[in-house]
């Protein structure tokens, strides 16, 4: 087994320490160390990152990249390639923390429109007793008081907590959609629970352009089709030949500062302490607002949510 240098090991403790990191975050700390830039030494960055992985390998980690949906960057970052009991002893999240993410990660996954988001009002009304039948298959299943006691509150304390950590991310338009972690670690998942690729990359198309064609499932990125297309004035779906209009996506992830948002406790109290209003809750007051006068959601006004169906998701 070959030993890495102490410039193998900053690159790995990098990404560690500060989480995902942009393609050019990466490749300026990669010039610092090695002196070369990755621009134009790409064997010589490919050879770094190759011998690193051989290394993580023994530990089931792995040092990868993915290009964020929402804004088209690329982003470097080392994930778990287990998932289990024993990796799960590792996260700070309590098990309805744990749920509550998971369900919102389906909601954003099996949306037939591919907006990649979620209403914030949705998410906050999603319930915890759902996640327990859907993982048990039996109605008998006692539900955990955890999950009962996961007042509104905590959702909203996790869910800032989610987008610092990168887990997830709040949009231009105060939506909900998935970080750039979940984006990095989740890649088997989204195979496995059939999230169409994109025609292009391949890589889930969770957010994405539809084929105006309702009888055809091609889904592909927005930047794919930027790449793909940007020199020709008329789009034509690879698949069925329809031709379709691409507009560049107007929903991009907004950064939280780190100030901003209060830590999650591990295990959360079911009477939490009042605390001075900051932006983001006075923000996401007014996303609430706002999301009960326009009827984001059914939830709220007691019905059961519809879902959207493939021939609905086309304006017409």
């Amino acid at each position: 087994m070959a030993v890495l240098s102490w410039k193998h090991h900053t690159l790995i403790q990098s990404l560690l320490e500060r989480g995902p990191l942009t393609e050019k975050e990466f490749h300026l700390i990669f010039t610092g160390i090695t002196g070369q830039n990755p621009g134009t030494h790409q064997g010589k960055f490919n050879d770094y990152l190759l011998k690193i992985n051989r290394e993580l390998s023994y530990v089931q980690l792995d040092l990868r990249a993915c290009r964020d949906p929402y804004d088209g960057r690329v982003y470097f970052g080392v994930v778990n390639n287990v998932s289990d009991d024993q990796s799960k002893l590792g996260t700070k999240y309590s098990v309805p923390q744990i749920a509550f993410f998971k369900a919102i990660v389906e909601a954003i996954a099996q949306d037939v429109t591919a907006e990649g988001t979620i209403c914030n009002l949705d998410a906050l009304n999603i319930k915890l007793e759902n996640q327990v039948l859907n993982s048990s298959g039996s109605q008998s299943q006692d539900v955990p008081a955890a999950f009962k006691n996961f007042t509104m509150s905590h959702k909203e304390k996790t869910l800032d907590q989610l987008v610092k950590d990168k887990w997830l991310c709040y949009t231009e338009d105060d939506n909900i959609g998935l970080g750039v972690r979940s984006i990095l670690d989740l890649r088997s998942w989204f195979h496995n629970a059939g999230v169409p690729s994109c025609q292009v990359c391949n890589e889930a198309g969770f957010k994405a352009k539809l084929c105006p064609n309702d009888g055809c499932a091609v889904r592909i990125h927005h930047y794919c089709l930027k790449k793909r297309f940007s020199q020709k004035g008329v789009l034509v779906c690879p698949s069925c030949d329809t031709q379709w209009q691409y507009q560049p996506p107007k929903v991009e992830p907004i950064e939280v500062e780190d100030e901003e948002t209060e830590p999650v406790q591990s295990q959360p109290s079911s009477n939490p302490g009042p605390s001075q209003p900051s932006l983001r809750s006075k923000r996401k007051r007014q996303r609430l607002n706002d999301a009960e006068t326009a009827g984001c959601s059914s939830q709220a006004s007691g019905a059961k949510r519809k879902r959207v169906t493939r021939s609905s998701a086309h304006p017409r």
